[in-house]
């Protein structure tokens, strides 16, 4: 069965160099956005708060900081959401289909994750600009007259990292780790470096004080939690990303380095703060001497290009596994590494991400704009993922109700509340991703529906197998030498386009298999486990190739194996025969919305054929046209 082993087989993540090495590794994938949000989460705070700040007021904003990484990042995803994997991997998605395999109630539990993903995008684009603006005003410090010139490098650097992506990333992606450890050592060493002119600082570990700030400063205090959640924007790739590294490795890099850097920092700003520094600039800057700011201006730019590299591929990631669970249409999907199946390129995706993220830069032109657009959906989604997670403590752990409803609460409480401080940036901007993930789920939907209602369509007139070979015996259909593969949705009946092809051909080869690809709730399908073979007849199979939603099938593999197996099905000798459906409105009202039916056939003939997506040979596939009404 290994001839089967396809390219999922071969991910990175079974190779196991060793927790550390993994870990390292970890740091340019699973911890570039929340390693450079002390880049602007402190100077967003404090204009939130008001830019005059108290000593009491200055501690209770970065105790704030500092409980919410440890609340959300630590305990929400670290402690409970990494422990909830489904077969390794992680992320909304993959804990959707776990879920959905677990019990009833799978509606809301479908929504709940669709509307997380589709908000992930939302925010995800945001990213990339708000990093690199935020890297590059650190040239205001050191240089205050490269000040027009910061937003075309923005522009040009974000069209460069977009730009490379069908090239690949694997080569350069080596280096990612030991540059995000040096970032993590070099706002470690900064932060350590502003405590020492006012340790009085380190007393914010006290959650005293932001439980004072919060009910001591009236609304100002609902406002700025809208900037405090800035700090743990990029919680939900440590859940998303486990799959590609494991548990243990991201477990090491966040508490053993990433997570102390970023306290250190953090304090590092709010010391210097404390000690009268000047904060109408980016306080992060000022913690560094000025012989080292133009190193570290370059640094961190390059900090947040690694950041928004790891944006871009977690934003293709997401759409592959959507693609396969059948909630996307089909895009063309490029290996741009053999040996690493988390290395690949889809072109729709990533211009489009191109356009949104520089549309984002050009039309916000700073960072602290930007802050105010930024969070609303990444909030909303962490609110998606503790419902899912209440879901999980019931369906896999079987914790009882007060249990799970306590500790989930914890986790709703948090996140209502930055959820409804992030409205307040509606307005302002946070519109945006709220409508790029309104649009996207929609997608989502009417893909599905469609996809569903062509299935129900084509299986209203069906006919046995029995019937069908019971009249092509009696029109005197010949058998003719060769074997016919019909791709198929049904599984009881004759293939739609198999019966297609008999009335247009008046033919039919001798051997004939029904083959049907089924995507399950789980990664990877063991490869003994991969087909279910049923011999209908001495001339007809019935075939149903399993796979996960990290996998993507290839049929003619599959069809090799078959052959060295039963010795039956010469692979020189098939012809691939698919269907191609023209989507039309039906007769009476019963069927879709007129706006959804033609978003989904729009959707049909733009999507990736199926001929590419299951990487059939060209020179061995007949199309048969087919109307189907919906």
């Amino acid at each position: 069965m290994d001839k089967l082993t396809l390219a999922a087989s071969q991910d990175t993540r079974h190779q196991s160099p060793g927790s550390v090495i993994l870990a390292g590794s970890a740091l340019g994938v699973v911890f570039g956005d929340i390693g450079t949000s002390p880049l602007y989460t402190l100077k967003t705070v404090l204009w939130l708060s008001g830019n005059n700040p108290t000593p009491s007021v200055i501690l209770g904003l970065l105790s704030l900081i500092i409980w919410s990484m440890i609340l959300v990042t630590s305990v929400k995803y670290a402690a409970f959401a990494m422990r909830i994997d489904n077969n390794g991997e992680g992320g909304i998605m993959a804990l959707m289909s776990l879920l959905v395999s677990k019990g009833k109630g799978s509606r809301w539990v479908i929504f709940s994750a669709l509307l997380g993903a589709a908000l992930i995008y939302g925010d995800g684009a945001i990213t990339p600009a708000i990093s690199v603006l935020s890297a590059l005003e650190g040239l205001n410090i050191v240089l205050p007259e490269a000040q027009p010139f910061i937003l075309p490098a923005t522009v040009i650097i974000l069209i460069s990292l977009f730009a490379i992506q069908p090239f690949g990333t694997a080569k350069i992606g080596k280096v990612f780790g030991p540059i995000m450890a040096l970032w993590f050592l070099s706002i470690a060493g900064l932060g350590i470096l502003g405590i020492t002119q006012n340790p009085e600082v380190l007393l914010a570990v006290n959650p005293y004080y932001a439980i004072d700030f919060l009910f001591s400063n009236g609304f100002a205090s609902f406002v700025v939690l809208g900037g405090v959640f800035l700090c743990v924007t990029g919680a939900e790739a440590l859940y998303a990303d486990m799959g590609h590294f494991g548990k243990k490795p991201i477990w090491i890099a966040w508490f053993v380095l990433v997570f102390p850097s970023l306290l250190l920092n953090y304090a590092g700003q709010s010391a210097l703060i404390l000690s009268g520094a000047d904060i109408t600039q980016n306080i992060f800057f000022r913690l560094c001497p000025s012989a080292m700011q133009i190193p570290l201006v370059i640094l961190a730019t390059i900090a947040t290009i690694i950041a928004s590299q790891a944006i871009i591929t977690g934003a293709f990631s997401m759409t592959r596994l959507t693609i396969q669970l059948g909630w996307l249409p089909r895009l063309r999907i490029k290996q741009t590494a053999a040996d690493n199946y988390g290395q690949i390129y889809i072109g729709t995706i990533n211009w489009l991400l191109m356009v949104v993220t520089v549309g984002l830069a050009l039309f916000f032109k700073s960072s602290d704009n930007l802050a105010a657009a930024y969070g609303i959906a990444v909030s909303l989604t962490m609110l998606m993922t503790s419902y899912l997670l209440y879901i999980a403590m019931r369906r896999i752990w079987h914790w009882n109700f007060i249990c799970s409803v306590s500790i989930a609460a914890i986790f709703l409480m948090l996140d209502t509340s930055f959820l409804l401080a992030n409205t307040i940036k509606v307005i302002d901007g946070g519109y945006i991703p709220l409508l790029l993930a309104a649009f996207i789920c929609t997608v989502m939907f009417v893909w599905n529906r469609g996809v569903k209602a062509t299935v129900q369509a084509i299986s209203e007139k069906g006919m046995s197998i029995d019937e069908f070979f019971v009249k092509i015996r009696e029109k005197g259909i010949p058998r003719v030498p060769g074997t016919a593969v019909f791709l198929t949705r049904t599984r009881n009946e004759a293939p739609p386009v198999m019966r297609w092809h008999v009335a247009r051909n008046r033919a039919l080869q001798n051997k004939v298999l029904a083959l049907t690809i089924d995507t399950l709730n789980v990664p990877v399908v063991d490869p003994e486990q991969r087909l279910v073979v049923t011999e209908l007849r001495s001339d007809y199979w019935r075939i149903i190739a399993l796979y996960g939603f990290m996998e993507r099938p290839h049929i003619p593999e599959l069809v090799k194996y078959l052959e060295s197996t039963n010795g039956q099905f010469g692979p020189d000798d098939v012809t691939y025969y698919v269907g191609h459906e023209t989507i039309v409105g039906r007769d009476n009202e019963c069927g879709m919305a007129a706006w959804q039916r033609n978003s989904f056939s729009f959707m049909m003939r733009n999507c990736t054929h199926v001929i590419n997506y299951y990487q059939l040979p060209n020179d061995q596939v007949v199309e048969i046209s087919r109307r189907v009404a919906i």
